[in-house]
């Protein structure tokens, strides 16, 4: 992989929405999409900001070894429905393998005491610019059944 590509993937961020909850969880997700990403996940990070993440994919668990500070994890499957939550999760431990998993999230602490989110939610996973468009499309189908 040339550098320009890198830079590309180091550039590419996300925006999670929990579609029932109506709120954000995450303006600045990066996807570790690759092995060396995945492995590298959080390591060598000082801190994670309040708008920060990482979305493991494809995992079916994490680890925080040689990560420096405590992270909320969520579990999704393959739609981005949660199916696994853990809050304040500690450093330098392995997180539980969930068999039905396609991804993690790895997010700041107490993202999921304030944002609520819970096993069975859904969450919706874009580049910004695709956020609008596709909260229409999320709300589109709640609008017509009410109408009827």
């Amino acid at each position: 992989m040339g550098p320009q590509v890198q830079k590309d993937m180091e550039r590419r961020t996300y925006c999670v929405y929990n579609q029932t909850r109506e709120c954000f969880l995450c303006l600045g997700v990066v996807p570790a999409d690759n092995t060396f990403a995945r492995l590298k996940g959080l390591i060598g990070k000082l801190k994670l900001k309040l708008d920060e993440g990482l979305w493991v994919v494809p995992s079916q668990g994490v680890h925080t070894l040689g990560v420096l500070f405590p992270l909320d994890l969520i579990y999704l499957d393959e739609n981005h429905k949660v199916i696994h939550v853990i809050e304040h999760f500690p450093r330098f431990r392995i997180a539980p393998f969930r068999i039905q998993a396609t991804s993690v999230l790895e997010l700041p602490t107490h993202t999921i005491y304030t944002s609520q989110t819970q096993p069975g939610d859904q969450l919706i996973i874009c580049a910004a610019e695709e956020i609008e468009s596709r909260l229409n499309q999320a709300h589109l189908p709640m609008l017509e059944s009410q109408a009827q």
